[in-house]
C-alpha cells in the first residue's frame, strides 16, 4: 500500500486518498487477531464496540460515497436512517462478515467519485451540494476518531495496536 510519506508532494487528491485509505486499513485491522467475543464486548458505556465500529464506518462511506454522490435515499440504499443505529450488530454480524462489507463499501466509494474533481459538487446531502475536497475532509476526520476509539478499545482488551503509529 502507498503511505502518506510517497505523496507528499503528489496532488491534493492523491494525498486525501491515500490518508484516507491508511484509515480505511486501520479500521480494517483493528478486529486483527480477536474472537467473535472481543469484537463484540461493550467497554464503554455507549454502544460501541470494535465490530459496531467498522460497521459505522461501512454505513459513513455509503452515507458519503453514495447518498452524497447520488441523492439515493439511506432506504434505497440499504442503511439506517440514523447513525447510531448503525452501530448495532445482529446475529449475523461477524469479523468476516462486517469485515467484507467493508472492504465492499470502501471499493464502492473509489469508483463512486473517481470519475469527480475535488470541486465538484455532491448533490446528496441534507446541507445542500457540497464539494467532494470537504467530503474527503470530512471522511478523514471521521475515520481517524474512530480508529482512535479502536485503539482505546483494543487497550482495554489488553492489545497493544499499531492503528495510531505515526
Amino acid at each position: 500500500m502507498i503511505s502518506a510519506d510517497d505523496v507528499l508532494h503528489q496532488p491534493l487528491r492523491a494525498q486525501f486518498e491515500v490518508f484516507l485509505d491508511e484509515h480505511r486499513q486501520a479500521l480494517h485491522d483493528c478486529l486483527d487477531d480477536l474472537t467473535e467475543e472481543q469484537v463484540r464486548r461493550s467497554l464503554v458505556p455507549s454502544r460501541t464496540t470494535l465490530l459496531g465500529l467498522v460497521k459505522h464506518a461501512t454505513f459513513v462511506e455509503k452515507v458519503w460515497f453514495d447518498e452524497a454522490v447520488t441523492g439515493r435515499s439511506r432506504a434505497d440504499i440499504g442503511i439506517p436512517g440514523d447513525p447510531d443505529e448503525s452501530f448495532h450488530l445482529d446475529d449475523s454480524d461477524t469479523i468476516a462478515s462486517v469485515r467484507e462489507s467493508f472492504l465492499a463499501a470502501c471499493e464502492a466509494s473509489r469508483r463512486a467519485v473517481s470519475a469527480l474533481s475535488l470541486d465538484d459538487e455532491l448533490p446528496g446531502n441534507r446541507r445542500g451540494p457540497i464539494p467532494l475536497r470537504w467530503v474527503y475532509l470530512h471522511m478523514l476526520r471521521e475515520h481517524a476518531q474512530h480508529c482512535g476509539h479502536a485503539d482505546i478499545l483494543r487497550e482495554q482488551l489488553g492489545l497493544t495496536s499499531e492503528l495510531g503509529d505515526s
